[in-house]
């Protein structure tokens, strides 16, 4: 099955651009990325924080069934657009990754499509490409396809 988020990364530049469209009105996009209760739905993960507004702090966390946590991430918005733009820092803690600039820009291109476009800042190229070793694209393909489909629910309500 092709993967609908396109990952490209360029030789030799510690950056990554990722790009997707959706078959969702360009509002519900961008209100899949700022809606905790949308964003715990389509990331699997539990929304700590998310203060959508220049200098406001984003935390997230995952546990497993017993609770413990495996995976937590957090970041500070720098810049924030409605329906535009999202620029953060994205931190992984107790990872080897350092943190990565994250500039997020929502495009409409129908009344019932748009597209994200994601460029990711990475310290050097070896933590990018060490990122891409791991089953990222795959992932965030996956994650991309549910919030569609989520969205698509909320949508037809």
């Amino acid at each position: 099955m092709e993967r609908k988020t396109k990952i490209h990364a360029e030789d030799g530049k510690q950056e990554l651009v990722i790009t997707r469209e959706f078959d969702l009105p360009l509002e519900l996009l961008f209100k899949a990325y700022v809606e905790p209760e949308i964003v715990a739905q389509w990331m699997g993960t539990n929304v700590l924080k998310l203060e959508c507004k220049p200098h406001g702090g984003w935390e997230f966390e995952t546990t497993d069934a017993e609770g413990n946590v495996v995976f937590r991430s957090n970041g500070v918005i720098h810049e924030f657009i409605p329906n535009q733009k999202i620029t953060r820092t994205f931190e992984m803690e107790n990872t080897s990754f350092a943190p990565q600039l994250e500039f997020l820009e929502f495009e409409r291109l129908t009344d019932d499509t748009s597209k994200l476009q994601m460029q990711i800042v990475f310290r050097s190229v070896a933590l990018r490409d060490q990122l891409l070793q791991l089953p990222f694209a795959q992932g965030i393909n996956m994650a991309h396809n549910l919030l569609q489909n989520i969205v698509n629910k909320i949508k037809t309500n």
